[in-house]
Formats: C-alpha cells, sequence, structure tokens
C-alpha cells in the first residue's frame, strides 16, 4: 500500500530528475557550443542526459498507470477514490428520486384539485339558486 505521502515524494523525486535531465542537456549544449569542445565531455553529459530521461520516462509511466487504475474505479490499495465515486453517484440518484417524488405529489395534488372542482360543479348545479 503506498500512501498519498509516498507519492508526493516519488513525483518530487522525478522533478529532481526532469532538472538534472535539463542541465546535463544544457552542459552537453554549452560543450558543443565551445571553439574547442571536448567530444568526451559532451558524450558524457549525452549520455548522463538519456540515461535520466529514460529514468523520468519510466517512473512517469508508473504514475500515469497508477492515476488510470485509480480513475477507471478499478480497486487498489491506498485510495478511497471509488468508495467515494460510489458515494457521489448515490448521492445522485437520491437527490434524483426526490425530485421525482415531489413532482409524482405535485401531479396527484393537482389530479385531486381537479376532482374535487368536478365533483362540486354537479353539486353546486343540483342546488337551486335562492333568489
Amino acid at each position: 500500500m503506498t500512501a498519498p505521502i509516498d507519492r508526493l515524494q516519488t513525483l518530487e523525486a522525478i522533478e529532481k530528475d526532469i532538472i538534472l535531465c535539463l542541465q546535463s542537456a544544457g552542459h552537453a549544449l554549452l560543450e558543443l557550443s565551445k571553439d574547442k569542445s571536448s567530444l568526451k565531455q559532451a558524450e558524457s553529459h549525452s549520455n548522463q542526459f538519456l540515461k535520466t530521461l529514460h529514468h523520468v520516462e519510466s517512473k512517469l509511466t508508473e504514475q500515469i498507470n497508477y492515476l488510470t487504475q485509480v480513475s477507471t474505479g478499478q480497486p487498489h490499495e491506498g485510495s478511497g477514490y471509488a468508495s467515494q465515486k460510489v458515494l457521489q453517484m448515490a448521492w445522485h440518484r437520491l437527490e434524483h428520486l426526490r425530485s421525482r417524488v415531489n413532482e409524482l405529489e405535485r401531479n396527484k395534488q393537482k389530479q385531486l384539485q381537479t376532482q374535487t372542482r368536478g365533483m362540486m360543479r354537479p353539486m353546486q348545479q343540483q342546488q337551486p339558486m335562492n333568489q
């Protein structure tokens, strides 16, 4: 089980590796831009760049795979996302049912009023008017 703090620390390490990668690329380009560049130094910095880039790529792929697993609701260790998602969907269904029940209640009241008026008219027509 990986704690969220461990995930953040891994992302921080990846960030540092990206910085190292950029520095290696910068050093390689700087070495190549010199009048008397050292091919050995440029090659060393380029190899460091490629090595760090490969490491960053593999670590980012791991993070993306983890996020893909979390976002699809697949069960995994260390996250309550799936449970939260289920709860939120249940809450939306409950709200929808409440609004539907209220709508049915309004329709029932309208129907009762219509029936009551319909029953009152014949009674009013039957009573003679006292004048």
